[in-house]
């Protein structure tokens, strides 16, 4: 495995490469669901790439840059005995250098849900893994679904701006009790743990309802805002009963297919989760 920084090192060694190479963007602190990635890369792939780099343009002026989590000599070890072949550590004046000022922007994709609770988010999104496609060249990109609207986002991202790739979306990697795995999951003490699995229970409780015959997404959403009530430590931000391509709220009857998705504060930590109704 070759571990390169600067964008130089990095097209010297990709060149050697062969193709089809397969691309994992991370921001580190890898667990389960980043390695089934690269799994899923390695097995479809001749060769993988991992990027590990903390992205500061998608992160609020409130949110957990400073603070959050960090352990690349971890991360390599996990990476190696994964069978990656190149991984990318980018500092952010390589990514970000004087004077930069080129944005990408996806519009309507990233006005609802979490664009309208983190404004500039997507931005930051869209411009990064399009630099690192860019800069990599990958014939595949993955993706989890756990961030269902970043990857719409880059989807759309990679069809409008005629990426020659593949963007993999990858299923949810959940730890045995339902909570979809997350390097933020660190941040949870023992209680908070324990409450974290509601999101997931909500979920569930959506799906039992609509295969019970509700169909309606206002009551859908209403069981999942009741569920995550019943946990006096979750607050929720958002539930979201939505169409998948256009992410825009469902009026009326909800279809097989519909994105049910949510935020929600556990403590301090900003949980999401997602899932396709019916499915």
């Amino acid at each position: 495995m070759k571990t390169v920084i600067t964008v130089q090192e990095l097209r010297q060694a990709r060149s050697s490469l062969p193709n089809p190479l397969g691309l994992v963007p991370t921001m580190g602190y890898l667990h389960a669901g980043h390695l089934s990635l690269v799994e899923r890369a390695r097995k479809e792939c001749a060769s993988v790439a991992v990027s590990i780099f903390v992205n500061p343009t998608q992160f609020g002026p409130n949110e957990d840059l400073a603070a959050y989590p960090r352990d690349v000599d971890r991360d390599l070890s996990l990476l190696e005995q994964a069978g990656t072949d190149l991984v990318w550590l980018p500092t952010p004046e390589i990514m970000y250098p004087p004077g930069f000022q080129t944005w990408v922007e996806v519009e309507h994709l990233t006005r609802p849900l979490e664009g309208a609770m983190r404004p500039g988010h997507f931005r930051g999104v869209a411009t990064v893994v399009a630099k690192l496609f860019n800069a990599v060249q990958p014939q595949k990109a993955y993706f989890g679904q756990k961030d269902a609207q970043q990857a719409a986002v880059i989807r759309r991202m990679a069809l409008d701006l005629n990426f020659p790739l593949q963007v993999v979306v990858c299923p949810i990697v959940r730890e045995p009790d339902g909570l979809a795995m997350s390097s933020r999951n660190t941040y949870l003490d023992e209680r908070q743990r324990q409450a974290a699995p509601v999101l997931h229970r909500a979920l569930l409780a959506a799906q039992a309802a609509f295969q019970a015959g509700e169909r309606q997404a206002d009551k859908l959403r209403q069981v999942m805002l009741e569920t995550l009530q019943s946990e006096p430590l979750a607050r929720p931000q958002y539930v979201s009963c939505a169409d998948p391509e256009t992410l825009q709220e469902i009026e009326g009857q909800a279809p097989p297919g519909a994105l049910l998705s949510m935020a929600v504060y556990i403590g301090k930590t900003r949980l999401i989760d997602n899932a396709f109704l019916g499915l």
